[in-house]
C-alpha cells in the first residue's frame, strides 16, 4: 500500500499500553455505562487508498495520505453489540478532538474505524473466528456494517458453514460486507527492526510535563458537573460531548453563578443548540455569547421576565438587536407584570368575556382553566407572571 514497499509501525513496541475508557450506551432510563479496556496505542504510517469508482474498470490509487503518521488505538474485545461499538467510537472521537490531536473529520479520513466482529453461541466462553471490517468512515456505517456482519456470521453457522478469518469491506450502497482478502497472521507481515530508526526514549520529566499540560478530561469534568453543580448524568454527558460546548457552558455558569448551573444547562442544550443546528453553526460561532446568555438566564431566575418572554429576548440577542438581555428588556418593555392589582384587573376582564370557559371549569373540565390562563397571558402580551396568574385565577374561581 506504500510506494516504498513497506510500512513503519510501532506494533511490537508501542509507547502506550493499557488504559480504559468509560462509555455511555443508549438514552433515558435504558442507558447504561460500560468500561472498555484499551490494549495499546501505537504510531504507524498511513497507507495508500484504492479508488474503484469512476475509473471504467480500472482501480485508481490515492497516495495523498501515504507515509503520514497514523495513531492506531486498539481495544480489548469488551463490546457486545453495534450500539456499544458506536458509543465507544464516539467517546474516542470526542476525546481525540478534546485534547486537540485530531480534527475528527471522518469524511476526509482523519478518523477511521476498523471493527473486528465474531459471534459465539450463548453460554460459550471461547470467542468465535473474527472478521475485520476495514476503514469505516462514519458512525452510521460502523453500526450498519457490524449489524450486517453479525447476522451474516450467525446465518453462516446456522447453515452449517464455517467462519474463516478475513478482512472485509463494507459497501454502503448495498449495506453488505464483501471479501477484501483472507486474513494473515502476525508472522505473515514479516515484522523486522528498521535499522534507520533510532531508539525512542521517553523520560519521566517529559511524561510529567505532558501530563501537567493536559486539559481536564471529559470524564473528570462530567463528574464535577454532577457532584458540584447538581447536573444529571444525561445533562453532564451531553455538555461534555465536545470541548467547545463544555467551554461555552462553563463560561455561561461562571458569568451567571453556580446557583444557575441547571437553567444554564437547559438553555445551552435546548434553545441555543436548536438555533445553532438550524443555522448550521458551531457553538464557537454562536452570535449569543456566554455572558449574554448568562444575563438572560439571570433575568428569568429573578422573575424580571418569564421563560416565554425569555425566548423572545434570546431571539433578539441572536439577531443582534441589543448587547445585553437588560437592554432588550428595557427597550421593548418586556418586564414581567407582578403587580397583583393589574393582574387581577386582567383576570376580571377575561372571566367576563369567557363565561363559557368559566362554566366548563366549574363543571370539572381542567382544560378550561388552562384556556383561561392562556387568555390572561395573551391580554398581558406574555408579560404577566405565570405563577401569579395561576394563583389569582384559582382564587377568583374559588378553586
Amino acid at each position: 500500500d506504500l510506494p516504498k514497499g513497506y510500512q513503519i509501525s510501532q506494533f511490537e513496541l508501542p509507547v502506550v499500553q493499557g488504559g480504559e475508557i468509560t462509555i455511555r450506551v443508549g438514552e433515558g432510563e435504558q442507558a447504561y455505562e460500560k468500561t472498555v479496556r484499551l490494549t495499546r496505542a501505537h504510531l504507524e504510517e498511513d497507507a495508500g487508498k484504492s479508488l474503484h469508482e469512476d475509473f471504467h474498470g480500472m482501480t485508481g490509487i490515492d497516495l495523498n495520505r501515504a507515509g503520514t503518521p497514523l495513531l492506531e488505538i486498539v481495544s480489548e474485545p469488551d463490546m457486545r453489540s453495534s450500539a456499544e461499538a458506536v458509543a465507544y467510537a464516539r467517546a474516542l472521537h470526542a476525546l481525540v478532538r478534546w485534547i486537540d490531536i485530531c480534527d475528527g473529520n471522518m469524511q476526509e479520513g482523519s478518523f477511521r474505524c476498523d471493527a473486528n466482529v465474531s459471534v459465539r453461541r450463548k453460554g460459550a466462553t471461547q470467542f468465535g473466528t473474527r472478521r475485520e471490517i476495514k476503514n469505516l468512515n462514519s458512525f452510521r456505517f460502523l453500526q450498519q456494517a457490524i449489524d450486517y456482519e453479525v447476522q451474516w456470521q450467525i446465518d453462516t453457522i446456522e447453515d452449517g458453514g464455517t467462519i474463516h478469518q478475513a478482512t472485509v469491506l463494507f459497501d454502503p450502497d448495498t449495506g453488505e460486507t464483501r471479501m477484501m482478502r483472507s486474513k494473515e497472521d502476525a508472522h505473515d507481515y514479516r515484522y523486522f527492526p528498521d535499522p534507520d530508526l533510532l531508539p525512542l526514549v521517553i523520560s519521566p520529566e517529559w511524561k510529567a510535563r505532558v501530563q501537567a499540560e493536559m486539559p481536564e478530561l471529559p470524564g473528570a469534568m462530567k463528574a464535577r458537573f454532577m457532584d458540584n453543580w447538581g447536573l444529571s448524568a444525561y445533562d453532564a454527558t451531553t455538555l461534555t460531548a465536545s470541548k467547545e460546548v463544555a467551554d461555552f457552558y462553563q463560561a455561561t455558569v461562571s458569568a451567571a453563578g453556580v446557583a444557575l448551573a441547571k437553567p444554564c444547562a437547559n438553555w445551552v442544550m435546548g434553545d441555543l443548540a436548536a438555533r445553532l443546528n438550524k443555522a448550521e453553526l458551531d457553538v464557537s460561532a454562536s452570535p449569543v455569547s456566554p455572558a449574554q446568555l448568562a444575563g438572560l438566564v439571570a433575568r428569568i431566575a429573578d422573575n424580571t421576565i418569564s421563560n416565554a418572554i425569555g425566548k423572545k429576548v434570546f431571539e433578539a440577542l441572536w439577531n443582534g438587536e441589543g448587547a445585553t438581555a437588560d437592554e432588550i428588556i428595557d427597550r421593548q418593555g418586556l418586564k414581567q407584570v407582578t403587580d397583583s392589582g393589574a393582574i387581577e384587573a386582567m383576570i376580571d376582564a377575561v372571566l367576563a368575556a369567557n363565561q363559557k370557559s368559566v362554566d366548563e371549569f366549574r363543571a370539572g373540565k381542567e382544560k378550561a382553566f388552562n384556556a383561561l390562563v392562556g387568555q390572561v397571558m395573551k391580554a398581558s402580551k406574555g408579560k404577566a407572571s405565570p405563577a401569579q396568574v395561576n394563583e389569582l385565577l384559582k382564587k377568583k374561581l374559588g378553586a
